[in-house]
């Protein structure tokens, strides 16, 4: 049987409701499978336009087999650009970000390019060598409130509701006037299904994560769920909200992929801190006084995200192997904020540091069990991990699409 249709048949006679057979988080060829059907297919969440406002500015970024410089070039305009040279493939930029003077230069042979991709010189170059023939290649890029996202299919799927989406519930956060407060980069030894599927209940939420369950639902509202007081505080915010021009109602296509949504915070509180209280003393663009709650956004498979009144939280997950999975935060403030008088950074990532470190925990753990050929697919509870099931159907239904042509 060859491994398409092993993958096919796993996905046809996979349980509904279930957690998926070993080899969805184990097989190095089923992990193949993913990057190239759904990575390489897909918009992936690469970073804030805000960290890299000049020309020359970039990030290195690794989308599955790809890596992609992410620059502005000297219109402004955010390109994504292969980081292979025309010459003989070497490598451009090592850096995690970074900022080119003038141009892009290969540090083997010295090809250089401009910043919009363009070659500008190759020493020695033979008699009849076009120029124009030997540009960087280009994927796909796009900003949505702000968020870059790359894609190196080649033809990505339709992405203007998501920007739509985006930014309109960004738009009164301003997030051309947020700044870098502070990032944290770790490796999971787990496989990138399994980080999501982490990310996308809470149901062990309240065992595991003292300090965000001091001001984080337990309630499994950000999947569209919930019941009781839960969804009348709910309702509560989202009412208030709209009445005063915020975006906030529940917001999401058929198949789940992306989702907007505000969600109250846990009694009074109004941020994501240790006591509820914002952790920074200024607020996004000019957002009112009141309590507004958190701005959910997610978008499978890279990134989800929290923004409040004073401070915003953004994960971008992106996979290294069938058992290792990058997961970058960052946490944004206001421009205007000084740190050490309007926030204090330890007291400010202190939260999720720390809720970061515990799901880590949690899916090192997973992996190590679901490498045992004792493992067995295990049922979701529809009330807790409603998300999971959604993100589960959402990767089956696209694989099999692919699969099917």
């Amino acid at each position: 049987m060859t491994t398409t249709e092993r993958m096919r048949q796993l996905l046809l006679t996979r349980r509904a409701a279930h957690s998926l057979p070993r080899e969805f988080y184990t097989d190095p060829d089923l992990y193949e499978f993913d990057l190239e059907n759904i990575w390489h297919q897909q918009w992936v969440f690469v970073g804030h336009d805000i960290q890299i406002p000049r020309p020359g500015d970039y990030l290195t970024v690794p989308v599955g087999l790809y890596s992609i410089i992410v620059l502005r070039d000297d219109d402004g305009i955010i390109r994504a650009l292969h980081n292979v040279c025309r010459h003989r493939g070497s490598v451009l930029c090592d850096a995690a970000s970074g900022s080119i003077r003038r141009r892009i230069v290969c540090p083997y042979h010295q090809w250089s390019y401009e910043f919009d991709g363009r070659l500008a010189k190759a020493r020695k170059a033979d008699a009849g060598f076009v120029a124009e023939d030997h540009g960087l290649a280009q994927a796909s890029c796009e900003v949505a409130g702000g968020m870059i996202f790359v894609s190196v299919a080649d033809s990505p799927p339709d992405f203007a509701p998501v920007v739509t989406l985006f930014d309109r519930y960004l738009a009164p956060f301003d997030p051309a006037n947020a700044k870098v407060a502070f990032t944290s980069t770790v490796i999971e030894n787990g496989n990138w299904k399994l980080v999501m599927e982490n990310n996308r209940e809470c149901y062990h939420c309240k065992s595991t994560h003292p300090e965000l369950s001091a001001t984080f639902p337990e309630a499994p509202l950000h999947s569209g769920g919930g019941d009781g007081d839960d969804l009348i505080a709910l309702q509560r915010m989202v009412d208030h909200c709209e009445a005063i021009g915020l975006p906030s109602r529940f917001e999401a296509p058929a198949d789940r992929q992306f989702r907007a949504m505000r969600m109250p915070l846990l009694g009074t509180a109004r941020s994501m801190t240790h006591d509820g209280e914002p952790g920074v003393a200024k607020r996004f663009g000019e957002l009112p006084a009141d309590n507004i709650g958190d701005v959910l956004l997610y978008h499978y498979p890279s990134t989800w995200n929290h923004f409040m009144a004073d401070h915003a939280v953004t994960f971008r997950m992106l996979p290294l192997s069938a058992t290792q999975t990058q997961l970058t935060t960052t946490w944004l403030v206001p421009a205007d904020a000084m740190s050490g008088r309007d926030y204090d950074v330890d007291a400010l990532t202190s939260v999720w540091l720390a809720t970061n470190a515990q799901d880590t925990a949690l899916v090192e753990r997973t992996q190590r069990g679901v490498n045992s050929p004792a493992y067995r697919p295990g049922p979701y509870s529809s009330d807790e991990e409603e998300g999971v099931i959604q993100f589960i159907d959402w990767y089956a239904a696209s694989m099999l699409r692919r699969l099917a042509g």
